[in-house]
């Protein structure tokens, strides 16, 4: 057998460093270059469709420290695969250091904003690339990458660019995207892939405030007041204030204002760093007459620096109720005093960022009319507390978050918050869910009577949030067919069966909640009791729903802890499907695994870092790199079909490979060398195996139609018992990113999200055309097909192979004991993971399952290294992509069992016909196994006389001649074969029958 074995290093501890190192050694490169003027953005979407401006533009910029004069310049433009130059002269213009200059060039039908320019062309440049030349000339220039002394600058973008300065061009953009440099234009390395970074255009001139490279920038004081304070007369009051500088320590505060009495700034806390914020608190004492007082605080810092803002403190008689609570709220779904100032009072039973919930204690005993309220108010919030009862003046309106098919009533430009007593308190209301009427307890204390299962942790990091429901909550078209009455009747119960579990921030919380040993939370874990008030907002992942704001810390149960991967009943090949959710060796900042600049990730013929996906940097891929190591060792599988590796031929699949097999201390595993076609997407399927289980039966097939963006790609093995399969690893269009529009690719409201009719049409292909090749070129019938199918169970894609006669081997296996899932989204699971069984390998699968190894664990703990409040990663599998891996246990039985000691075997007499020249007579085979026989048998004749035939042979196994039975023999039966030979030299016939179950 062959090992296919690279020469490629393993970035372990050494390599890594060397790499590091190879960066920095990059980043160290003069930050200036000759010239003073550079090209700091490049955009050639302009008036096209989706383009915000209606023209395109190139922007200079003096990153030095002397004025420049533009005498006899141009700016000159080249398409990105052009030799020809077309010309703007630059006017004589100065410009100062840090000063922008604005060129537009041509103008489209499409945008919305027009550009102030210093200097208009006609140029038509690319929306997705082109080059750009600043020349000391107004020549134009001749050829694809232009040089020499006139070139002051050049900026190639997009792909196909084939010109540009250093190891290659800026990424490729659209028409809502420039090319534009870093730092605002102060970077120049003199390497257009590294120096510009494809972003919104933000267009400057020369009234732009001057950035002066190098300069040092001092910021201001950033106070933090409410604009006014509401105070009852007789009542005291208070204002939190506040004020930060990014690189000054705020040290002071003072009223400016002329004094009042009982009006005081208390409390300040100086910032103990440098961004850090300091505090204040402006009390108003409860003798302070009726009355306006504009109160000015003036902060100062430790640069001599200052900054003032205005608190106007509005002092007044105490308002009468003139609404309860329930009033306000009302038994419909808007309030009937909705767009109306009213004063109402309540017990206050919880705070939390940007306001309070109030509610009334003894309620209206009507359970159509909610007793509890949202007042949204930071400022009344911060004279407040829970326990007392407060009198609250303000407007009444119906808040619609993004995303929401209905409001929520709540009380905001509060003019008054009065507490008026201290130590109540309000006895939660116990609900339970399914609750199709949260409504009606929308802002109150509630308890939950029965435990709560964890559906969702996705957003736990980002957004401190947890769904939780009454037991897991499955995708409807993950059990039924897509617009059937049970899917819609599932979608209906789903949507009563959850609420968001929130932290109370309504930002992004520094600390990540609920994480526990692991440190994780994962779906499927419960918590009981839980009690906090019904909130109604945004939602991460998009739309609106009810949130809980606890105001009991909860406690949560691990209930469906982390284990190792599936023990499934043995047998002699072990498969697994895993998606590495964009295993790349180059990075989207344009570096490779070895900490080498490259030109980018290739989609089609266009090559830019644009296209790269997976990993941002050296750091985040070893990370990544890691964590899929780690869940495939802990497989073991003898074969793995991959999705969402990067499309660049065997390269990164066999940095893999070199990194599974460092972690084995051994050459354990190898790649499938690819098949003809891998696509013309930037990730590609793959499959990596272990040579010392199987062998590689004939090359890797694939199915290049245009149908399919991925092709799906199929291996046929060998086992250790001779016994032949095939694998056919898949990876369907993705739901995302709907097309306009209606047809068969649009969202139809079925569950099966857009692109369906591609998937269709992509499934029908699989089966009708590509698996029937794979069957012959194996001439085999034992085909598995896995991957990420992007269609849950019982979606049309799915139930299209079906229908062809392969076999669910997740229904037939997990469904029985428990819901089949590999993938969590929008509060729901369901698998888009699949292994489905030809009807002749089907029996041979002794078990199947999904490891829930990254579908219920929440991205916190991914590799990423941005956009997190807290690092929780380690090197552990889980969550080493969004998908869970999918195991199979195969038991490929030999096709054909010897019975022969087994069978009585009864040979009559030969007889001669002279017509014919055949001898002919029969054989009885009678079956004292006791037990039945499987068909067909196979009569086999060894050591058969020499030159004498078998006429009515079936065909020859091994140089025998057999006769194939169809049909079983049951116990104690028999069946009489007939048999006829030729023997030209009347030679004596002897032979010995051998007696088989199964196919030859």
């Amino acid at each position: 057998m062959t090992f296919h074995v690279s020469s490629r290093a393993v970035p372990g501890r050494l390599t890594v460093l060397a790499a590091l190192l190879a960066a920095m050694a990059t980043s160290a490169a003069p930050a200036f270059a000759a010239s003073d003027i550079v090209i700091s953005q490049a955009y050639g979407g302009g008036g096209n469709s989706g383009a915000t401006l209606k023209s395109d533009f190139v922007e200079l910029f003096n990153r030095g420290t002397a004025p420049v004069t533009l005498t006899n310049w141009s700016v000159q433009y080249a398409s990105a695969a052009g030799t020809a130059w077309q010309v703007t002269t630059i006017p004589t213009v100065t410009l100062q250091p840090g000063q922008y200059f604005l060129i537009q060039q041509a103008s489209g039908s499409g945008g919305s904003v027009a550009l102030a320019p210093d200097l208009t062309g006609t140029i038509p440049m690319g929306g997705s690339g082109g080059k750009v030349a600043l020349v000391r000339a107004t020549t134009a220039l001749a050829g694809a990458n232009p040089s020499g002394a006139n070139v002051a600058d050049l900026v190639g973008w997009g792909g196909s660019a084939n010109g540009y300065e250093g190891s290659g061009a800026a990424g490729g953009t659209a028409n809502a995207t420039a090319a534009v440099r870093n730092e605002a234009g102060c970077v120049d390395t003199d390497n257009n892939a590294a120096d510009f970074t494809i972003a919104t255009p933000t267009p400057r001139n020369q009234a732009t405030p001057a950035n002066v490279c190098g300069a040092p920038v001092i910021k201001p004081i950033v106070p933090n007041c409410p604009a006014s304070l509401g105070v009852a007369q007789a009542y005291a009051g208070v204002a939190l204030l506040a004020a930060s500088d990014v690189d000054g320590i705020v040290n002071g505060a003072t009223i400016t204002s002329s004094p009042v009495p009982g009006i005081a700034l208390v409390g300040f806390t100086s910032a103990g760093e440098a961004g850090a914020s300091a505090s204040a608190r402006l009390e108003v004492a409860a003798n302070v007459p009726l009355g306006s007082y504009p109160v000015t605080i003036r902060f100062v810092n430790d640069q001599a620096q200052e900054a003032s803002c205005t608190v106007n403190v509005a002092v007044q008689a105490l308002a009468a109720v003139t609404r309860t609570i329930p009033q306000i709220q009302g038994p419909g779904a808007a309030s009937p005093v909705a767009n109306t100032t009213q004063t109402t009072q309540g017990v206050v039973t919880a705070k939390v960022a940007g306001g309070f919930f109030l509610q009334d204690a003894a309620g209206d005993g009507d359970p159509a009319t909610s007793d509890g309220l949202f007042v949204y108010s930071s400022t009344a919030a911060d004279n407040v507390s829970v326990g007392q009862l407060v009198r609250v003046t303000g407007t009444v309106v119906e808040f619609t978050p993004n995303g929401a098919n209905r409001s929520y009533t709540e009380m905001k430009d509060v003019t008054a918050a009065v507490a008026l007593s201290g130590g109540h308190g309000v006895a939660p209301t116990n609900i339970a869910l399914p609750n199709a009427r949260l409504d009606q307890v929308e802002g109150m204390l509630v308890r939950f009577t029965t435990p709560l299962t964890i559906s969702q942790t996705a957003y736990v990091g980002s957004r401190g949030e947890l769904t939780l429901s009454s037991g897991r909550l499955e995708i409807p078209t993950n059990r039924y067919v897509p617009g059937s009455a049970e899917a819609l009747a599932l979608a209906a119960a789903n949507a009563d069966n959850r609420i968001v579990l929130d932290d109370g921030l309504f930002t992004a919380p520094t600390t990540i909640p609920y994480i526990g040993e692991g440190p994780t939370v994962r779906a499927g874990d419960t918590i009981s009791d839980l009690t906090g008030v019904v909130d109604f907002g945004a939602l991460g992942g998009g739309g609106a729903g009810f949130k809980l704001q606890p105001t009991v810390a909860p406690v949560i149960a691990r209930a469906n802890p982390r284990e190792g991967a599936p023990l499934l009943p043995s047998g002699n090949v072990k498969v697994a499907s895993a998606n590495v959710l964009n295993f790349f060796t180059t990075f989207t900042n344009g570096v490779n695994h070895l900490g080498q600049a490259t030109a980018g990730c290739t989609i089609g013929g266009s090559t830019s870092r644009s296209n790269c996906r997976g990993a941002d940097s050296l750091a985040e891929y070893v990370r990544q790199r890691d964590k899929i190591v780690a869940e495939l060792k802990g497989i073991d599988a003898d074969v793995f079909g991959l999705m969402e590796i990067q499309n660049d031929g065997d390269y990164s699949a066999g940095v893999l490979v070199d990194s599974l097999n460092a972690a084995y201390g051994a050459q354990v595993y190898a790649v499938v060398p690819k098949p003809p076609a891998t696509g013309t997407d930037a990730i590609r399927v793959a499959m990596i195996y272990k040579p010392g289980k199987l062998t590689l039966a004939g090359p890797a097939l694939s199915d290049a139609d245009g149908v399919n963006n991925r092709p799906p790609m199929a291996q046929s093995f060998v086992a250790a018992n001779g016994e032949k399969f095939s694998l056919v690893v898949n990876h369907l269009k993705s739901k995302g990113g709907c097309p306009g529009g209606g047809g068969v690719n649009a969202d139809n409201g079925d569950g099966q999200s857009c692109w369906n009719g591609a998937r269709v049409l992509q499934a029908q292909r699989l089966v009708n055309a590509f698996l029937p090749q794979v069957v012959a070129a194996a001439n085999d019938p034992d085909v598995l097909v896995i991957g990420d199918m992007n269609a849950y169970g019982m979606e049309d894609p799915i139930r299209t192979i079906t229908a062809a006669g392969y076999v669910n081997q997740l229904e037939r296996f997990v469904r029985p004991v428990g819901l089949p899932y590999s993938y969590v989204f929008g509060h729901e699971a369901g698998y888009l993971d699949h292994a489905l069984a030809s009807a002749a390998l089907s029996p041979q699968v002794v078990g199947a399952a999904e490891w829930h190894v990254n579908a219920d664990e929440p991205e916190a703990i991914d590799y990423n290294l941005d956009g997190k409040p807290q690092d929780l990663y380690n090197a552990l599998p889980y969550r080493a992509s969004d998908h869970d891996p999918v195991v199979i246990s195969l038991n490929l039985a030999p096709s054909y069992v010897d019975v022969t000691a087994g069978v009585q075997k009864v040979s009559s007499g030969l007889v001669f016909n002279r017509a014919t020249q055949l001898f002919t007579g029969t054989v009885t085979l009678v079956n004292k196994s006791g037990a039945a026989l499987n068909g067909p048998l196979q009569l086999a004749l060894t050591g058969l006389t020499a030159g004498v035939t078998l006429v009515n042979a079936t065909g020859s196994k091994d140089g025998a001649p057999y006769i194939t039975v169809n049909g079983g023999l049951a116990a104690g039966a028999q069946v009489t074969v007939p048999v006829s030979f030729r023997n030209p030299a009347k030679a004596g016939l002897t032979y010995t029958a051998k007696v088989y179950s199964g196919n030859f």
